[in-house]
């Protein structure tokens, strides 16, 4: 494992470890995709965006397993780059229980509070019987997704990304297969496609739960957790809470949006709902590199490498605005193809055409956004890990919408995105000069 972190080359190191990721992410875009696509044939459009306006509920559910997957991985890869190997067994431990629990926990809570939920997201009278079908199952199988963070982020600090690949898509793969068979086979349509993920998560846990007991030599899913080791939550929630924090935001500025469209009808909502999983098959990939990068970062900072550091940080900004360049350029030329492969409505392919454009026009700006975000969770730096979570997709985008949406109309709601992904990276830059100009 040393010699993989300290010493392999930088571009091999880097692709070594991030390439398991980006599969894993590629499987789960191809899950995303084959879900809208198997919704979509029922060609109606309040089921599609049923389904859509639920799109928040999943942000939460893995904001709140970012908090121990993303906070206890980032944690115990410093650990590991300064020898601390005990303390990084204890803090796993930490991060599998006390998913478990919060997992529990918050299923009972979104179940309690469904009907005011609903309406946050921006679920209307026709559509709400849809989505409250797909919620209520998630809400259930809620802990299954979140406990599925931890070993998946913990396993890589050991270099284990394949390992951790291997459990993600075998479980998309799962729900792949069931999707139909539940959609239109048990015609259980928006519910179905919830079973479907959520047998798939279960399958997942299981695989991964099964990598950490063979095959880690330090994180650990054992009971037995040291009083003293309590003390390290506190730095587990200050990584784990900003790093949570962006799919908080996600989830928030999805809400959002989807509170401005539905204005306009369902077939708006509709189309965001196939522009968003379309748009994901450039951002899954950029996720992919960026976090399978950050136990690379996080080990070489703990070692006070400052040299390779660098240069891993760099490499990782050329790998992320290249390939979204390049692949944000072909899928803006086949936009309109792409979405009549979901639904042949003239209305929802022409909104659908317009903000997948408009997505896709600010992914280079985004993959910058992710290279920050990563280095400040590894590294510690809570406060610009913080600041980056609530903008691009909250605070900077919540102002953005509302004076967009006055000055612009229906184009002011498409392009409030773009423009907030420009000021965000922008606030990344400047954190990100002030927090490590003294490296050289």
């Amino acid at each position: 494992m040393d010699t993989l972190f300290t010493k392999t080359s930088v571009p091999r190191a880097y692709f070594t470890l991030a390439m398991p990721v980006v599969i894993s992410m590629i499987a789960s875009m191809i899950y995303n995709l084959v879900d809208t696509f198997f919704i979509s044939q029922t060609q109606n459009p309040n089921i599609v965006a049923g389904v859509t306006v639920c799109t928040p509920l999943f942000s939460i559910m893995l904001a709140i397993g970012d908090v121990f997957g993303l906070g206890g991985s980032a944690l115990v890869s410093k650990m590991l780059g300064s020898k601390q190997h005990e303390s990084a067994s204890q803090v796993s431990r930490i991060c599998f229980y006390a998913a478990i629990v919060v997992g529990i926990l918050t299923a009972g809570i979104l179940l309690i509070f469904e009907a005011p939920i609903l309406t946050a997201f921006g679920a209307s009278s026709g559509i709400r019987p849809f989505a409250s079908a797909f919620y209520r199952i998630m809400a259930i199988g809620g802990p299954l997704i979140i406990v599925s963070l931890v070993p998946s982020n913990l396993i890589r600090t050991e270099g284990l990304a394949r390992e951790s690949m291997i459990g993600s898509v075998a479980g998309l793969v799962v729900t792949i297969l069931l999707d139909p068979l539940l959609i239109f086979g048990f015609h259980l349509y928006a519910a179905g496609a919830a079973l479907a993920t959520v047998i798939g998560y279960l399958v997942t846990d299981l695989i991964l739960g099964a990598y950490v007991i063979k095959r880690c030599r330090v994180i650990s899913l054992s009971w037995h957790i040291k009083r003293s080791t309590f003390a390290f939550a506190g730095a587990i929630l200050v990584i784990g809470i900003p790093a949570s924090m962006t799919n908080l935001m996600q989830a928030f500025g999805t809400a959002l949006l989807n509170n401005f469209l539905v204005r306009y009808g369902a077939a708006q909502v509709a189309a965001f709902g196939i522009a968003t999983k379309i748009y994901m098959i450039v951002m899954l990939v950029m996720v992919g590199f960026a976090f399978g990068a950050q136990p690379l970062v996080g080990y070489n900072y703990g070692a006070h490498n400052q040299k390779r550091f660098r240069q891993i940080v760099n490499f990782d900004l050329l790998v992320e605005v290249v390939f979204s360049v390049i692949f944000a350029a072909i899928l803006m030329l086949l936009a309109p193809v792409i979405v009549r492969l979901f639904m042949t409505q003239k209305t929802i392919v022409t909104a659908g055409v317009l903000l997948l454009r408009a997505l896709l026009s600010t992914t280079p700006f985004i993959g910058a956004i992710l290279v920050f975000t990563t280095v400040f969770q590894s590294t510690g730096k809570a406060l610009g890990a913080f600041l980056l979570a609530i903008s691009r997709q909250g605070v900077i985008f919540a102002i953005v919408i509302y004076v967009a949406h006055m000055l612009w109309g229906y184009l002011g709601v498409v392009w409030a995105q773009p423009l907030a992904d420009v000021l965000t990276c922008l606030l990344g830059l400047v954190i990100y000069r002030q927090d490590f100009r003294r490296m050289k």
